[in-house]
């Protein structure tokens, strides 16, 4: 696997986050309602409790028995949360109207609908849950007080309601950059009048965010697509899709408020996740976006790894809830992409062989379509005619025997023939062998000395030590020029001048977050020994000061 710095830690910070310093009230545990002896009634889901002394349940021994066999368990709704690159959320449990034990119902924010919703209290209709921490036992008394930076950068909550809409697009397309160019388009013809002057924020799938409301509740709109891959001067293909864009929910920035004023137990993981949606915007359409990082080549020069692969400088970022505040992570990362060469000379760093002047063996088309499978490429035969194929696979003979029918009549002609009269391109190496683009069916050759890797392709299968070594040199820096790196992303990325920040009222500060630290006392170390007992009744016991060794 590649190496990359993107973990979404607390070791990848400069110090360690803090925890929320809201309190929470202790969940207390419903008596589950048996019904013969079987659990609870039909109709109703299970709620993480313990059976009450006063109900019958099956004997101990058979509990065991189940659990032995891989059945479930009776409490299995406590979750251990720890730091990961995704959100940790806890199943939310239905909550019985009736119930007096449960002191705290989650609650993700207020729907106000003009049509039927209006005044009601109701959850945000996503697939992510409200995240409930657990209260932090106190603050550290022992060490040195001493102040530290953090890469964090205090933002500005906003004071408006966010909307959210639901977004089909007609013919359904797969790609999040094909539905971006869509809503990017859409928003170009339509945002003057339509749309009310609104600028949303979209997250490539199936949601829509604004700062206020459309002037239409649902609406159907007509987008054409033109395929700008085709060239300049060629012909070009133009597609239209069928854009419907539907109001959904809207999610109060209040509830953000209280929460990080410690006034409510559940964090609404869905306003955050709006507000990371708006932050991200503008640097996905400048960047090349992998997770929760965006890279570039401008960014850093580009270091060789060797083998045709590179490594591109990027940044995470991530918008968080903080004891003292809402804050944007910040962070660097790299990350392994293809370098953008010729086929020829990336399959000659890959094989560290003359392929000019001998045939390939059996072990080096192997390789080379490993290699190359999948990979994006663009045709360089046809002037600004660039168009991009993928590569499905590596033809097993070389190019001087490779014919095909040219009409009905199977007529058949070499490649070396077609290129020749087709584009007036002289095929020279025609020793090596073709690549296959598209399907099995309909499938391309394409001379490899007539193709070049597009740029921007992250490779995503195992670096070999030689690469690992370099891509570790890359990414091994300094306190204070990692630090460095982090304020000029900031300054570069202007937060404050980000059309969509303005639009959504996020205003994020420059300056590192400053938190208190503490140094702690150096520590005890025991060391135990333990020889055999049949040989040595004894044990040693040295107790050595760190302190005094150094």
């Amino acid at each position: 696997m590649p190496i990359t710095q993107m973990k979404d830690n607390s070791e990848q910070h400069l110090v360690i986050k803090n925890h929320l310093q809201n309190t929470m009230n202790p969940i207390q545990r419903t008596p589950k309602t048996a019904q013969n002896g079987k659990g609870p009634p039909a109709g109703h889901e299970p709620h993480n409790t313990k059976q009450s002394h006063n109900h019958t349940s099956p004997p101990t021994k058979n509990k065991g028995r189940r659990r032995g066999r891989g059945g479930r368990k009776s409490d299995q709704g406590d979750v251990c949360m720890r730091p990961s690159s995704r959100h940790c959320t806890v199943a939310q449990k239905p909550v019985n109207p009736g119930s007096a034990d449960i002191l705290a119902a989650t609650s993700n924010g207020s729907i106000q609908n003009d049509h039927n919703l209006s005044g009601m209290e109701m959850g945000f209709p996503t697939s992510s849950k409200s995240l409930n921490f657990a209260s932090r036992p106190g603050f550290g008394q022992v060490g040195t007080k001493c102040i530290v930076k953090a890469n964090h950068f205090f933002a500005e909550l906003p004071d408006k309601d966010l909307n959210q809409y639901d977004v089909t697009i007609t013919p359904e397309v797969t790609s999040r950059t094909m539905n971006r160019a869509i809503m990017a388009e859409l928003v170009k013809l339509y945002k003057g009048s339509v749309l009310g002057m609104r600028l949303p924020a979209y997250d490539g799938r199936k949601s829509l965010y604004t700062a206020g409301e459309f002037p239409f509740s649902w609406k159907e709109f007509s987008v054409k697509l033109v395929d700008e891959e085709d060239g300049i001067n060629g012909p070009k293909r133009e597609r239209e899709y069928k854009v419907v864009v539907k109001f959904v929910a809207r999610a109060n920035m209040h509830h953000l408020g209280q929460f990080l004023a410690g006034k409510r137990a559940d964090a609404p993981q869905e306003a955050l996740q709006i507000l990371d949606i708006v932050l991200r915007e503008l640097s996905t359409k400048r960047y090349c976006p992998i997770g929760r990082s965006f890279f570039s080549p401008d960014i850093r020069a580009p270091q060789r790894l060797g083998d045709g692969l590179e490594s591109w400088c990027g940044f995470y970022q991530s918008i968080r809830p903080t004891q003292m505040g809402l804050s944007l992570n910040i962070d660097m990362a790299s990350a392994a992409f293809i370098e953008p060469l010729p086929v020829i000379e990336f399959v000659a760093q890959l094989l560290g062989k003359d392929l000019l002047s001998r045939p390939l063996s059996d072990s080096d088309r192997v390789k080379i379509k490993k290699a190359l499978r999948g990979v994006k490429v663009e045709v360089t035969h046809r002037g600004n005619v660039r168009r991009k194929y993928r590569v499905s696979g590596l033809t097993s003979q070389p190019t001087r025997e490779l014919v095909f029918p040219v009409d009905d009549n199977s007529t058949m002609k070499s490649i070396v023939e077609y290129f020749q009269e087709m584009y007036g391109f002289t095929i020279q190496h025609t020793h090596l062998p073709c690549l296959q683009v598209g399907n099995q069916r309909k499938a391309n050759y394409l001379p490899m000395e007539a193709c070049k890797i597009v740029e921007g392709q992250r490779y995503t299968k195992r670096l070999n030590e030689r690469q690992i070594t370099a891509l570790l040199k890359v990414t091994c820096q300094r306190p204070r020029d990692r630090e460095h790196d982090i304020l000029q992303t900031v300054q570069h990325n202007a937060y404050n001048q980000d059309p969509y920040a303005k639009e959504f009222g996020v205003k994020i500060s420059e300056k590192l977050a400053s938190v208190e630290a503490r140094i702690l006392p150096a520590p005890w170390v025991i060391y135990l020994q333990t020889a055999n007992l049949r040989k040595k009744n004894f044990l040693f016991i040295f107790t050595i000061s760190l302190a005094s060794c150094s």
